[in-house]
């Protein structure tokens, strides 16, 4: 059971003090990197000042901090705890006879649920803001011939039909998505299974309307018959403007609570979600990374100073978050390719990081 005493919310508060000192570092680094690298290639292709450019930047900066948010944890628990050793204070606490357990449990916990609140609040938000990141980026970029627009490419159906969407340019205006050269190939579902060629659309442009796509400057052709021409013409969809833009997307950049219902339109539409899955185990797993981190940087900072060598321990550690961060991207890149499961890769760098630094401090407290 994890105590409350004095003691333990004074080093929390220290550990918690910490975590905000590094988060306010690497934040303040991301930004710069960002403003610098924004500014090279929006800045100098677009006739934007250092406040559009700044304000891109904010609205960057969020998806970019939250990959490094388990890091954030190790660096600043490690700050904080080479701070209480070096001043003595982790040694009269040992000396009176108090467990390291006592002051590393609270920071652990605190962690954990920090965990939960990146990939609950921190996730949406900073996927909501990476949308209007794309967005605005999108149109100071659109006069400029040296990002030229790629093909679209969407899926929809159901149990009895599939349509496959091609177009040439897309764009959102208030909210609504639009598509510009438009064809939509429909098939249907036979008895057997298989999909047979019904129809093919020709649109001048498409916007998702609630329900259905809304097609304008239509022509309809349909297997051994001639084509039709209409000036407008609706088809039914499940799509909403934020699934299909997600659709746009790279499962990194859709929000945690969007995930299921993209896994299952994924699916349903004949896709493979294998990405989408890996990342919602990955998010899953984010609470236990983010524990791990805590009692990684107590086990890397409890060897007492006057024994020498605490400079050295602290910087394995910080080595070892390097390693881990690394060791999670070759795992993901693993299961992506289908050589380990997604389980496994999502979960994996996390139980190894625990494992390490409980092993570390059973060895440090226990002998």
């Amino acid at each position: 059971m994890i105590r409350f005493g004095h003691l333990e919310r004074y080093v929390l508060a220290r550990t918690l003090s910490g975590v905000g000192a590094a988060l306010a570092v690497i934040g303040a680094v991301i930004l710069l990197i960002q403003f610098v690298d924004l500014s090279r290639s929006v800045g100098t292709r677009a006739d934007v000042g250092p406040a559009t450019i700044f304000g891109l930047t904010l609205l960057r900066t969020p998806s970019l901090l939250q990959v490094l948010l388990p890091f954030v944890v190790l660096f600043g628990g490690i700050s904080a705890y080479v701070g209480l050793n070096r001043k003595s204070e982790l040694v009269a606490m040992r000396a009176a006879g108090v467990s390291a357990w006592r002051f590393i449990l609270p920071f652990a916990a605190a962690a954990f649920v920090g965990g939960v609140l990146a990939v609950t609040a921190v996730n949406p938000l900073a996927a909501a803001l990476n949308a209007r990141f794309e967005g605005e980026r999108a149109r100071l970029m659109e006069n400029y011939l040296g990002d030229a627009p790629e093909d679209i490419w969407l899926r929809q159906g159901d149990e009895r039909t599939q349509i496959v969407i091609h177009a040439r340019d897309r764009d959102t205006v208030d909210g609504t998505v639009r598509l510009r050269r438009v064809s939509l190939f429909v098939y249907q579902k036979s008895p057997s299974g298989t999909l047979e060629f019904k129809r093919r659309l020709e649109a001048g442009e498409a916007r998702l309307m609630p329900g259905f796509w809304q097609l304008k400057d239509v022509r309809e052709a349909t297997a051994g018959e001639s084509s039709v021409r209409s000036d407008s013409l609706s088809i039914r969809s499940a799509l909403d403007a934020e699934s299909a833009m997600e659709r746009f997307a790279s499962p990194e950049a859709i929000a945690f609570w969007r995930l299921p219902a993209a896994i299952r339109m994924t699916e349903q539409a004949g896709f493979s979600a294998y990405g989408y899955r890996l990342r919602f185990q990955q998010l899953l797993a984010t609470p236990l990374l983010f524990a791990a981190m805590a009692v990684l940087a107590a086990a890397f900072s409890l060897r007492l100073a006057r024994l020498g060598g605490l400079a050295g321990l602290a910087g394995a550690g910080v080595a070892l978050g390097f390693v881990i961060f690394f060791f999670n991207q070759f795992a993901g890149a693993l299961a992506r390719a289908d050589i380990i499961p997604l389980f496994a890769a999502a979960w994996a760098p996390a139980v190894v990081a625990l494992l390490s630094g409980l092993t570390l401090l059973f060895y440090t407290e226990d002998g």
